[in-house]
């Protein structure tokens, strides 16, 4: 991307704005909202799918809910929405983009993420607090989570049964792109810590140049004590953390260019 003095208009502010993609059928656009206006150095805003741009904003977040009634497959139209050649766009630049829960199935529907999103085991939909390991430190999304934290969140879905190739898990694994597994509360990777039956445990995992991240539990729905857990909130701050770093590396970049 090349930096010009009007096009770093975002150097110029200390307001981080994170775009909150609103589809027909979403349903945790409102939590991600108030999740992520609730810390601060945030604002979120919503943006609605028919949307074509989103240069103005610093991240990008697919909430979870229903897209589109979930027909065909969890997130298969959506992928086709008009706001997702922009998601797409950002995300071939750098920009961080968040998936939760539906956003999750998006991402791998558009290719921005390996592996797919089938059924539960049991084929049952599963609602419950689940406690998930910490598996790479540094990434732009647990920055400041320590490797093997635990972080508490609710799940609630019915397709979040993370499923793989073998030659791509094999990826994943080498290029440490599986950022959280499911665990028990000693942090054991065990069967009876997974709640859906993902393969080896996923949680989440990242692109593999790190700024595309998608998990199934809902970092937005345990941003506050109040509601059981504020561990989701690590992730909106650690993507906080990223973006300034980000910001001050484009700025040094872009004095030495004007200089």
């Amino acid at each position: 991307m090349i930096i010009t003095r009007n096009s770093a208009w975002w150097l110029r502010t200390n307001e981080m704005r994170f775009a909150v993609i609103q589809f027909p059928g979403s349903n945790c656009d409102q939590d991600c909202v108030a999740s992520i206006n609730g810390i601060e150095g945030l604002e979120a805003e919503y943006v609605w799918h028919k949307q074509t741009s989103l240069r103005d904003y610093d991240a990008i977040v697919l909430p979870g809910g229903f897209a589109y009634g979930d027909y065909l497959r969890c997130g298969a139209i959506a992928r086709f929405s008009p706001i997702m050649k922009a998601v797409i766009a950002d995300a071939a630049e750098g920009k961080l983009v968040l998936g939760t829960c539906n956003g999750f199935q998006i991402l791998c529907e558009a290719g921005l993420l390996p592996g797919a999103l089938v059924r539960n085991r049991g084929m049952r939909f599963v609602c419950d607090m689940v406690t998930m390991r910490v598996e790479v430190s540094d990434s732009a999304f647990t920055r400041d989570c320590a490797e093997g934290t635990l972080l508490r969140m609710p799940v609630a879905h019915g397709e979040g049964c993370y499923f793989v190739d073998a030659e791509t898990l094999s990826d994943l694994k080498e290029n440490g792109q599986i950022i959280l597994r499911y665990a028990n509360a000693r942090g054991e990777i065990v069967p009876e810590a997974n709640p859906n039956g993902s393969i080896e445990n996923i949680a989440g995992i990242s692109n593999r140049a790190g700024n595309v991240f998608g998990l199934m539990p809902h970092p937005d729905r345990a941003s506050d004590e109040r509601l059981g857990s504020a561990d989701g909130a690590k992730i909106f701050r650690s993507m906080l953390s990223t973006i300034e770093m980000q910001r001050a590396q484009t700025g040094a970049d872009l004095s030495r260019r004007v200089a």
